[in-house]
């Protein structure tokens, strides 16, 4: 009886251990997500009905561990498939050469005609403003209700290859005021503190050597196609080296 009681009470514990870590856990990625997603809502002040929220994340290094580490816990994943999800998520970010930040728009007012959707927002960094190298194109598409997507900064300068990051504090989103009529001529701006921010700590272990594998192929890709290129070359002028001698040859029997 004593055993029985025991077992049930060791299961209690169990189960209660496993919730309050549960919790501890799921309230780290709430606090992690709070830190990288910034929002404001805009209400028409004539109406008062009129609205529209945007809301913008910042893919840090520490989000996308966390969304990755939450993404596992949630589907029950293997650390094989966590290390999958974390490969492919990383390559469609493309962390290493952008800066890959979310923007969702919540409309529930008057059509937004955002289209070409690059002149609409800009990342400070330092005292110098960049323009999107890319973005989700269905922001150029007017619509209501709810339309989100990736854009992408430049993390490198284009002339020097600098990391545009390097001794940075802070970045800041900018979007244009012309966005809807219910944002009262304000352009939209959000802060985010990346001084610790560390995207390099996402390509250690097994991620790293995938995307170093990948490289190495692509590169002895390109390897081959110059090599048959240049033998191609190579053997185009052997070719009117045999044709000049044979000529050179004809005239000397003159």
């Amino acid at each position: 009886m004593k055993s029985y009681k025991f077992v049930i009470v060791f299961f209690v514990l169990l189960i209660s251990l496993f919730t309050i870590t549960s919790l501890s856990y799921a309230d780290t990625f709430q606090n992690v997500l709070q830190r990288w997603t910034k929002s404001v809502k805009y209400i028409d002040k004539e109406n008062m009905l009129d609205n529209v929220e945007i809301k913008a994340t910042y893919y840090s290094a520490e989000f996308i561990e966390a969304l990755t580490q939450n993404e596992a816990k949630n589907n029950l994943w293997t650390q094989q498939e966590t290390d999958d999800y974390k490969y492919n998520f990383l390559g469609a970010l493309r962390l290493e050469e952008m800066i890959p930040i979310q923007i969702e728009f919540i409309n529930n007012g008057p059509t937004m005609h955002l289209g070409p959707f690059d002149i609409m927002a800009k990342l400070l960094i330092g005292n110098k403003e960049y323009k999107m190298v890319d973005y989700d194109k269905r922001f150029n598409f007017k619509f209501q209700g709810k339309k989100d997507g990736l854009v992408y900064f430049p993390r490198f300068d284009e002339k020097t290859g600098k990391d545009l990051l390097k001794g940075v504090k802070s970045v800041k989103l900018i979007i244009a005021s012309s966005i809807s009529p219910v944002v009262d001529g304000k352009r939209t701006e959000f802060y985010w503190d990346v001084a610790n921010d560390d995207p390099s700590k996402l390509y250690q272990g097994k991620t790293a050597a995938r995307f170093e594998t990948d490289r190495l192929l692509k590169r002895l890709e390109k390897l081959r196609k110059d090599k048959a290129e240049h033998e191609k070359q190579l053997q185009g002028i052997n070719d009117e080296i045999s044709t000049v001698q044979k000529r050179l040859d004809e005239l000397a029997k003159q």
